[in-house]
């Protein structure tokens, strides 16, 4: 059967856009891998991102496109794609080797692309933290530890990231690729992790650390808001100096045989517990009589 003619069309009109590049030394290509490699924004402040649902996400979330760029093999994308994309982007067709050698990941799904990134201040993100809590980082440094806590800070509702020094770059590929799309609506920024609690401070923002072997356990922490939760990095967690400036140390109780919890999985675990409880606080109470 053949597909519908407004199909056809679409797809031809998708075909007539790309531009073939057989050379590595094409500008765009070589922008896009040292973006890739770096993982950090172009100086322009595009980020480049890799994979289908990615770049959907990047659509859905009204992030400008400065060109997308598939391999010959994932030339078929491109009908799906370009129409949500729209015009005056500039698409590239490569060679699946050229393409290969310009992506982070090892099994490449044949489309790339370079998207604006809306950067954002650390006073921005602490100016939410009375709508949602803060996710404070200090020294996280697994790509997909980060790629999880900021896709569970805005599933449950956080006011925004804010990385300290030594945490991994929130634009590190596989970092991208596991928000699943989360970094293109979640305020985050960076900046030094003592001066950030410090102005937290300043702000009556309490800050709650987190510990794998001592505090007081979640379910009966104190996690009203405006409050910041300080997650520290793998293995050593959040250090004595930083642990001293929190308000409260908040544990998560586990399987005493399990030494510690990932520390992505901690914080979702927190995250929820926070929104768990705004939830029940906000909703309305059931009156009568008995």
């Amino acid at each position: 059967m053949n597909p519908p003619s407004e199909l056809r069309s679409s797809n031809a009109a998708s075909q007539a856009r790309l531009r073939r590049i057989e050379g590595r030394h094409n500008a765009l290509v070589k922008e896009i891998r040292r973006a890739f490699s770096r993982g950090e924004l172009t100086e322009a402040g595009d980020c480049a991102v890799e994979g289908l649902r990615v770049i959907e996400e990047a659509v859905r979330s009204g992030v400008r496109f400065k060109a997308v760029l598939f391999s010959e093999s994932g030339e078929k994308l491109a009908g799906r794609l370009l129409p949500q994309i729209g015009s005056h982007v500039e698409t590239l067709v490569l060679p699946d080797k050229l393409f290969a050698g310009m992506v982070d990941s090892e099994t490449p799904q044949g489309v790339a692309a370079l998207v604006h990134y809306k950067q954002t201040s650390v006073v921005d993100v602490l100016e939410r933290a009375a709508s949602g809590p803060v996710v404070v980082l200090a020294g996280l440094q697994d790509p997909g530890n980060l790629g999880t806590i900021v896709r569970s800070a805005e599933a449950f509702g956080a006011g925004g990231i804010l990385l300290g020094e030594g945490t991994v770059s929130p634009f590190n590929p596989k970092v991208v690729r596991g928000t699943a799309g989360s970094i293109f609506r979640l305020p985050i920024a960076r900046g030094k992790t003592v001066e950030i609690l410090s102005e937290l401070g300043s702000r009556g923002v309490r800050v709650v650390a987190t510990s794998s072997h001592k505090g007081v356990l979640l379910p009966e922490a104190n996690l009203a808001l405006p409050m910041a939760v300080l997650v520290g990095g793998e293995g050593t967690g959040v250090s004595k100096d930083l642990l001293g400036k929190a308000d409260e140390v908040i544990a998560i109780p586990h399987n005493p045989q399990v030494e510690s919890l990932n520390a992505g999985v901690a914080a979702s675990i927190v995250l929820y517990e926070i929104a768990r409880k705004q939830s029940a606080l906000s909703a309305p109470h059931s009156g009568g009589s008995t």
